[in-house]
């Protein structure tokens, strides 16, 4: 897919997503001054938008589902809807071969000023999602089959976030090596990372296969 890119930036935006596992928000929202060329980092900030719901009469906290409020007893009618935004923060390392492909791109220029800082795209989420399509379209590449429901996806940037994350499975699927990808990919709980361990298993299969050897008479 980065071979498919007719750009440095679109090139960069599909290595990030895939070496970094980042979300796409997360990499559009990237800034220079994020970038520790001398340590080989990147500090990524996520910020996540949540809607609480509760009562109007003694504002305890409700569910999509209610009817009636579980304290006063109240008929929810007009529920009140607060928004309350978390913001975290993550360092994470970056390979020399990436390092360098963001550092190419900032000497020539490419970042854009915005509200006072220097974002490393300046693109919005949509267009975002359009790079990582029609790089996918050049290649060949088709809908990916869910093994589980057997439905099919198109190529998007949280696959690329997700084969990250098989990938680094594949290669270390012991508990730090879980509580490693837990740490790097940003999940508060760790059955999100624990599903990544089902997908890039194959063990299964191999304890199958010498159940049944193909030379036993």
């Amino acid at each position: 897919m980065e071979k498919a890119t007719t750009n440095l930036r679109d090139r960069l935006l599909i290595r990030l997503l895939y070496r970094l596992g980042c979300r796409i928000s997360e990499a559009l929202g990237l800034t220079v001054q994020d970038i520790d060329f001398h340590q080989g980092t990147v500090t990524i900030q996520h910020l996540k938008t949540r809607l609480k719901l509760s009562c109007p009469h003694c504002s305890s906290r409700l569910g999509r589902s209610h009817q009636f409020c579980p304290k006063c007893g109240l008929e929810v009618k007009d529920v009140v809807a607060r928004e309350s935004e978390h913001h975290r923060l993550r360092t994470l390392p970056v390979d020399e071969e990436t390092l360098a492909v963001l550092k190419e791109y900032v000497d020539r220029g490419g970042p854009v000023s915005h509200g006072g800082k220097q974002l490393i795209f300046g693109i919005n989420r949509h267009r975002g999602w359009q790079v990582v399509r029609e790089c996918a379209r050049k290649t060949g590449l088709g809908s990916l089959q869910n093994p589980e429901t057997g439905k099919l996806r198109g190529i998007s940037p949280h696959r690329l976030r997700d084969a990250f994350a098989v990938h680094a499975v594949k290669l270390d699927d012991t508990g730090d090596g879980l509580r490693l990808l837990q740490e790097h990919l940003g999940h508060q709980s760790f059955n999100t990372t624990a599903k990544y361990r089902k997908v890039a298993g194959e063990e299964h299969r191999e304890w199958y296969q010498r159940l049944w050897p193909e030379n036993e008479p």
